[in-house]
């Protein structure tokens, strides 16, 4: 399905991914962590706040991928996008059998839950002895710049559809612990000016463009569908005309100390 603002034949949900700052450094970090995975079963499972961009990218690196979606939206865009299904995967009970999967990456999913035991616990029941789990999810810690003006104007955790603001590098790594886990590397993304484009294009969605057409729904924070995108093509053309500025802005980052991230990684194993 194509946007209205397409100016290619390449599909939409691509044509936005080449515009997100974070999701390209999402991306970088997560396929550094993952690394090798041609001859792997692999399991990518998201929770909203996803077009079927990332799930492309993944598949392009080779491995026998499957899909999964907690919030269950956009499911069928997804698939027309990869020509294969996306499941609705409820956090309590992934649809798969015992040791299914040699790896599964779990990409913002942790922040959207009242207790993610549960959801780790199946994660490493559906992994072969041995496999991988790679986590990422924001980072919650209060005293980052980012996170504080991000709070003062509004954009608190309920706003992006989470339950708590995040985790720091330390949290993540003892919950994944304490679901059996051994966490064997981590890894980060995203800094300052990262954020604060962001925050610019995140803020301008739910409290400008949404309110003129209704109030975005909880972690409805950009475009995910077709039909989103075709309603507020205008803006997004300005924004595609705006996206130069903002990834030189983005690029100071690397002037600031690497272990400020704001999304946190972990990578571990069932053992």
């Amino acid at each position: 399905m194509q946007a209205s603002t397409a100016s290619t034949s390449q599909p939409w949900q691509l044509q936005m991914f080449r515009r997100s700052l974070k999701k390209q450094q999402k991306l970088k970090d997560l396929l550094a962590v993952v690394g090798e995975v041609s001859a792997q079963r692999c399991l990518l499972i998201t929770c909203g706040d996803n077009n079927g961009a990332l799930n492309w990218h993944f598949r392009a690196r080779g491995g026998d991928w499957t899909w999964g979606d907690l919030a269950g939206e956009n499911l069928a865009e997804m698939g027309e996008l990869l020509k294969d299904p996306v499941l609705h995967t409820p956090h309590e009970m992934l649809p798969f059998d015992d040791e299914s999967f040699d790896c599964v990456v779990a990409i913002d999913v942790l922040e959207h839950l009242d207790d993610d035991q549960p959801f780790l616990a199946e994660v490493r029941r559906v992994l072969l002895p041995g496999g991988r789990a790679v986590v990422t999810v924001p980072n919650g810690d209060p005293t980052l710049p980012a996170n504080r003006i991000k709070w003062r104007l509004g954009m608190k955790p309920e706003i992006y559809g989470h339950t708590r603001a995040g985790y720091t590098m330390a949290e993540l790594r003892g919950t994944i612990k304490r679901a059996g886990f051994t966490p064997v590397g981590h890894s980060g993304y995203s800094g300052f000016f990262t954020e604060m484009m962001e925050l610019i294009i995140n803020f301008g969605y739910v409290f400008v463009l949404s309110r003129k057409k209704g109030r975005a729904e909880p972690g409805h924070i950009a475009p995910t569908s077709a039909g989103e995108l075709s309603t507020h093509s205008s803006a997004y053309r300005l924004y595609s005309a705006f996206f130069p500025v903002a990834r030189a802005i983005s690029a100071l980052d690397g002037l600031l100390p690497k272990e400020r991230y704001y999304a946190v990684t972990v990578e571990a194993r069932r053992v």
